[in-house]
C-alpha cells in the first residue's frame, strides 16, 4: 500500500463539517429524560414486613414520653413452621442505655402486646430524639433474627402529644447497615506444649453508641465455655468516649490439647456505665461450634500454632440470658472419639 496516495487535501472538511452537523441535530432533552426515567427504575421499592400499631402521649407532671404498643400485623415468618416468636425493643434515640422490651408471643404472626412504657425526657428535647422500634424474633438456641424496624423521626408529626394518639406505621425490613453493632479485631495463638492460648483484643470500629452524646464508654469481656457452662472469664480496661477503642491487650486461658475441641470463647463488647447496669453492644463467638467465621478463625489458629492469627469479626446482638453463659462450672475429662 502506498500510503502517500490518501488524500489529505482541504476537499474532506465539509463533509467532517456535515458529519458535526447531523450530530448536532440530536436533541439532548431526550437524553435527559431517558437519564431520569433510568435512574427512577433503578429505585427498589422498600420492603415491608408488617405493621405496627403503637400509643403516644406525654405526662408533663412525671416529665416522661409514654408509648403503648398495642399490636402487630402481618409479620414475616422467621421459623420453619410459618411463624414467629415475636417481640418488640423500644428505644428513645440517641441514648441506647434507656431501653425496653415487650414480652415474647409465641407462635404467632399478629401479636397483641398492649404494653406501656415510659421514658423520662423533657418535653423541650423531643424535637430532637427519635422512637426506634426493633421487631425481632425469639429463638432459645440461637441469637434472635430481626424482622424489621419502625423510627419515628419527628414525634410532632404524629401529634402534640397533649393526649394519646394512636399510630400505625409499616415495618421496615432490616438492612445490614440499620443492625450494624460494629467489628472487633481479634487474634488467636495456641501453644500446645504449654497448653496456653492468647487472646489479644487489638481494637474495635463502628460501635453503636450506647450514650446520648452519641459514644460508648467500651470494654471487652472474653469468657471461656465448656459444655455450655463459663469457667473462667477475663476483661480489658474500659476507653472512654469513643466508637473505635484500641486495646492491644493480652488474654490468656490455660487450655490442654486434650481439651482444645470441647472449649469455646464467647467475646461480648461492654459499654461500661457508672450508675446503671453495664449494656451489651454487640457479640460474637470463636470455637468448633462457632459459625462462619468464628469456626474458621478456631480451626486456623490450630492448623498454625505459636502464630498469632488475626481477623475482623462483626458483633451480633446479644441472643439474651436465654443462650447466655452464666453458671460456672469445671471442664469435664475429654470424652474419648466415637468409633464409626
Amino acid at each position: 500500500m502506498n500510503v502517500t496516495s490518501v488524500d489529505f487535501t482541504m476537499d474532506t472538511l465539509p463533509v467532517r463539517q456535515s458529519s458535526a452537523v447531523s450530530i448536532g441535530r440530536i436533541k439532548p432533552e431526550l437524553y435527559k429524560q431517558k437519564s431520569v426515567d433510568s435512574e427512577d427504575g433503578a429505585k427498589e421499592p422498600v420492603e415491608t414486613c408488617g405493621k405496627l400499631s403503637f400509643a403516644l402521649s406525654y405526662d408533663y407532671e412525671e416529665q416522661a414520653l409514654v408509648v403503648r404498643i398495642l399490636k402487630a400485623l402481618d409479620l414475616s415468618a422467621k421459623d420453619f413452621t410459618g411463624t414467629s416468636d415475636p417481640y418488640v425493643k423500644i428505644y428513645l434515640l440517641p441514648e441506647r442505655k434507656k431501653k425496653f422490651q415487650t414480652r415474647v408471643h409465641r407462635k404467632t404472626l399478629n401479636p397483641m402486646f398492649d404494653e406501656t412504657f415510659r421514658f423520662p425526657v423533657e418535653y423541650s428535647e423531643l424535637c430532637n430524639r427519635k422512637l426506634h422500634f426493633s421487631v425481632y424474633d425469639f429463638d432459645r438456641f440461637m441469637s434472635h433474627d430481626m424482622i424489621g424496624e419502625v423510627v419515628v423521626d419527628n414525634l410532632f408529626e404524629l401529634s402534640d402529644l397533649s393526649r394519646e394518639a394512636v399510630v400505625w406505621k409499616d415495618i421496615l425490613a432490616a438492612t445490614t447497615e440499620s443492625v450494624d453493632l460494629g467489628e472487633i479485631m481479634y487474634s488467636l495463638c495456641y501453644l500446645p506444649t504449654a497448653g496456653r492460648m492468647t487472646l489479644t483484643v487489638i481494637k474495635c470500629r463502628n460501635l453503636k453508641a450506647m450514650d446520648i452524646t452519641g459514644y460508648s464508654d467500651p470494654y471487652v469481656k472474653v469468657s471461656l465455655i465448656c459444655d455450655g457452662r463459663r469457667l473462667k472469664k477475663r476483661k480489658t480496661t474500659t476507653k472512654k468516649n469513643t466508637l473505635n477503642p484500641v486495646y492491644n491487650e493480652a488474654i490468656i486461658f490455660d487450655i490442654p490439647p486434650e481439651n482444645v475441641e470441647q472449649v469455646s470463647l464467647s467475646i461480648m463488647v461492654m459499654d461500661y456505665d457508672r450508675v446503671g447496669h453495664n449494656e451489651v453492644i454487640g457479640v460474637c463467638r470463636a470455637g468448633p461450634d462457632a459459625e462462619g467465621l468464628g469456626r474458621n478463625h478456631w480451626n486456623e489458629m490450630l492448623a498454625y500454632p505459636r502464630k498469632p492469627i488475626t481477623h475482623w469479626h462483626a458483633l451480633c446482638e446479644w441472643p439474651g440470658r436465654a443462650s447466655s453463659f452464666e453458671s460456672q462450672g469445671s471442664c469435664p475429662s475429654p470424652k474419648p472419639p466415637q468409633t464409626p
